[in-house]
């Protein structure tokens, strides 16, 4: 049909003219770590599941058992919780280096000791949903009912509801319901861009800031994948030295590192992650450590969309154009910043819980 935007893609993006993001401090690359905590959220018949998980563990290839419990497959995974969170988070403390939790709302519950660790950090914890599961073939009201229940969780637990979302497994349905949901700030389901942007299929601009499968420490128990600490450190310094270089030809771009408790915090990976440390501290103010969040407050604040991102021409709006890169172009009656945002859509919240 020769659309290049259609349902929720757009295959032409920035095209060959990507924006400047105008990160702080004219930084190249802005760099986030993502720590995954999903471990007690997971697939097992222990949470009312009908079958064991199989996936992201040293099983590879591991099947599912129907109405069975996976044993071996528990304590993979009971090995982040217990031991591989309390690693990275030595290393991330020690080396004062800011992170994003994308935090299963089941597995918090579960440990308490975590959400105190992870508050008192001052880490951002993004939803990963209140199950580790999915969602393809979930209906959209249980959907909706998980995505509200673990935003109550995140206060409860936290004192402080998510303003970012990473189903992991989502459907077609996912976004929508998130934007319903109300108070995010971005969600990372995709893997489209090296840069954040918009979505308009909902009405008002959603914010998405891509996550990634390619530069994260899954390639350990995926066929082909890193077989070495050092595979490991390698292809994330490469990838970062492109991106500076890319930054310093004119191109600043956004890198994220993915990362998950019961696979990196084993000590032979987690060595990897350390020579990384090492090298990102090398490259000095070329490199932008930070949360998710303050990615998406820049964006919000710098690169507020003035018909730019990605317009579906069903709903009779223009397709999507580059966002401008000189800095500020938010639209009439748009927060005046994202905290101003952040502040609104809490209060917009309490209101609709208080029923008032």
């Amino acid at each position: 049909d020769g659309k290049s935007v259609y349902g929720s893609r757009d295959v032409k993006g920035y095209g060959r003219t990507p924006p400047n993001p105008n990160w702080p401090n004219n930084a190249k690359v802005a760099l986030n770590f993502v720590i995954n905590y999903e471990e007690g959220g997971e697939k097992c018949v222990l949470h009312g599941d009908t079958e064991s998980e199989k996936l992201l563990s040293d099983i590879v290839g591991a099947e599912a058992y129907p109405e069975q419990r996976h044993v071996n497959m528990e304590s993979l995974y009971d090995y982040g919780s217990r031991a591989g969170f309390w690693r990275l988070h030595r290393m991330f403390m020690a080396r004062k280096m800011p992170c994003t939790v994308f935090a299963v709302g089941m597995a918090l519950e579960r440990n308490p000791d975590v959400c105190g660790a992870i508050h008192q950090a001052g880490w951002e914890v993004a939803s990963h949903g209140y199950r580790w599961i999915d969602y393809q073939n979930v209906d959209s009201e249980t959907e909706s009912e998980h995505i509200h229940r673990t935003v109550q969780i995140h206060q409860k637990l936290l004192g402080k509801r998510p303003v970012g979302f990473y189903q992991g497994k989502p459907n077609a349905n996912t976004r929508r319901l998130v934007v319903e949901e109300g108070g995010f700030l971005y969600d990372s389901d995709s893997y489209a861009d090296d840069l954040p942007y918009w979505n308009f299929e909902y009405g008002e601009p959603h914010l998405i800031v891509p996550y990634t499968l390619e530069v994260n420490d899954m390639k350990f128990v995926t066929p082909g994948g890193f077989a070495t600490a050092a595979d490991f450190a390698q292809h994330l310094k490469s990838t970062l030295k492109f991106m500076i270089d890319e930054g310093k030809a004119g191109s600043p771009r956004m890198m994220t590192v993915g990362l998950h408790c019961r696979i990196v915090g084993r000590p032979g990976r987690a060595a990897g992650l350390a020579e990384f440390f090492d090298y990102v501290k090398t490259c000095g103010k070329d490199v932008w450590v930070c949360t998710r969040e303050e990615i998406a407050k820049h964006w919000h604040d710098n690169h507020y969309p003035r018909g730019g991102g990605t317009v579906s021409p069903e709903k009779g709006a223009p397709p999507g154009s580059p966002i401008s890169a000189a800095g500020s172009s938010s639209v009439p009656g748009s927060p005046a910043s994202a905290s101003e945002a952040v502040e609104a859509m809490m209060q917009d919240v309490s209101l609709s819980e208080d029923g008032s």
